[in-house]
């Protein structure tokens, strides 16, 4: 008769998680990234401003008990209301993610790195107003960012949770861990032991991305994930010990449960690289797989809109990863349907020359046109594009569409590799990302107010220099 019985001795925490802590707390970041994470900074914003139109996301906002506010507590971007730092990074995280308008990465798993900004500025905005009103500042926020964009974006690179069924939010749970852990206050022990929670903490699936499951939890997804990563480092530093085998334990941990047995993948540095390379949704609240599609098919429309009814077929030429995540038939049932579908954005730039959130509400979809353009698309992966999409000196997201008439004439076709937000645009998009933001704010704040923080954002050194509460009021509702 034989006994079995597993060790019980405990080993080092696994080398990727504390890498990622010692990361956290010792690397400086380049200029280039911190002047990148002031554009992040103000684009976020802006995006979580638009979002307070839509009462689909507004009713998410608030204390989970009705009047369970705290004094002195985190404020919500555009909002009043005080909370405790876990709810307020939900709030704000649904908000900036709302619309699908914010900063997109894209790798062997795609996110949106910016979702961790609703984290960083609830703490921030917390600590500035019950500890010390003169920290954390501006900078220790860009910093932060800086730092979160790239554990996300790394962990990314070569890692797909999307193959496994995982929504890419565990990502933003992890990063936001690890830097709000550090803002806080936390020791490198405490640190890793609430990154370790994270990689073991229960990972949400996709199938609400996805047809025909497609919802609007997609929109708040992020901001729950945020406001775990506030609670989990919170908890550390309680004293919670950490899970030192949570990527690696055989039979238990993150890579044979979720991973089928294989290791995480980190080949490069964590250094300043996904700031840097990071993607701006500045002209349409597109699934960031589609912005080239839509750009390609807005200048299109002077030469299909006057002949719709002459139109035989359309042509979409994409990358393999559009064809799996945003291409779709059949009915779209509501705008988190529409707004990751590939055909549906590119049949409205055609027949409307642009694109915007209000083209996603049930009452722009009413309009049969919509459905009789997607019914003449073929979507086909262009294995170039495929190519240049994965390749780290390029990270194109080319599409091209072309229409052809029953007459046998066809549009030229159109070619977009790179979109505008794309490092190899940068230049190009700061004047178009600067009138977004304008744009949101005239819709909220008065002129006085738009004044000032157009003032506050023209002077680097002063904004970076700037307690986080006195920034943070800048934005609170008049």
């Amino acid at each position: 008769m034989s006994t079995q019985a597993d060790s019980n001795i405990r080993p080092q925490p696994d080398a990727e998680i504390t890498r990622i802590a010692d990361y956290v707390y010792d690397y400086t970041p380049s200029l280039q990234a911190v002047q990148d994470a002031q554009l992040c900074l103000m684009d976020s914003i802006g995006c979580a401003l638009m979002a307070l139109a839509y009462p689909a996301c507004t009713r998410h906002l608030g204390p989970v008990v009705p009047g369970a506010v705290l004094a002195n507590g985190a404020r919500v971007i555009g909002c009043d209301v005080e909370l405790d730092p876990i709810k307020a990074a939900f709030d704000n995280g649904a908000l900036i993610r709302w619309l699908d308008f914010n900063d997109t990465w894209l790798a062997a798993e795609w996110g949106h790195p910016s979702d961790n900004l609703g984290a960083i500025w609830a703490v921030a905005d917390y600590l500035s107003r019950t500890h010390n009103k003169e920290h954390p500042t501006v900078s220790d926020v860009l910093t932060c960012m800086v730092k979160a964009h790239e554990i996300q974006g790394v962990l990314a690179l070569e890692n797909s949770l999307n193959r496994v069924g995982l929504d890419h939010v565990a990502l933003v749970k992890i990063a936001s861990t690890a830097v709000c852990a550090h803002l806080l206050g936390a020791s490198r022990k405490e640190a890793v032991s609430a990154i370790s929670h994270a990689f073991a903490d229960g990972q949400s699936l996709r199938v609400y991305r996805h047809a025909p499951n497609t919802g609007s939890r997609k929109s708040w997804a992020a901001g729950d994930a945020a406001s775990r990563g506030v609670r989990l480092a919170m908890l550390a530093m309680r004293g919670e010990a950490e899970i030192p085998g949570a990527l690696s334990a055989p039979g238990w941990g993150f890579n044979d449960v979720l991973f089928g047995g294989k290791p995480l993948v980190v080949n490069r540095d964590y250094e300043s690289y996904v700031m840097e390379n990071i993607l701006f949704k500045v002209s349409y609240p597109a699934e960031f797989h589609a912005q080239t599609a839509v750009e390609c098919a807005i200048r299109l429309h002077p030469q299909v809109v006057n002949k719709l009814e002459q139109i035989a077929s359309i042509k979409i030429d994409t990358q393999e990863s559009a064809v799996r995540i945003i291409s779709k038939t059949g009915p779209l049932h509501n705008p988190a349907d529409r707004d990751h579908c590939l055909q549906y954005m590119t049949a409205i730039g055609l027949l409307f020359g642009e694109l915007t959130a209000v083209h996603y509400d049930d009452a722009a979809a009413s309009d049969t046109r919509i459905d009789e353009l997607r019914q003449k698309m073929e979507v086909a992966e262009e294995p170039r594009y495929s190519r240049d999409y994965l390749d780290p000196d390029k990270r194109s997201i080319a599409n091209a569409v072309q229409v052809f008439f029953t007459d046998g004439s066809k549009t030229e076709r159109i070619e977009v590799e790179y979109p505008l937000g794309h490092r190899r645009r940068r230049q190009e998009s700061i004047p178009v990302l600067q009138a977004k933001f304008d744009a949101a704010a005239a819709g909220i704040f008065t002129d006085e107010r738009k004044e000032q923080i157009t003032k506050v954002f023209a002077d680097a050194d002063s904004l970076h220099a700037m307690p986080m509460r006195d920034f943070v009021n800048l934005f609170v509702k008049e």
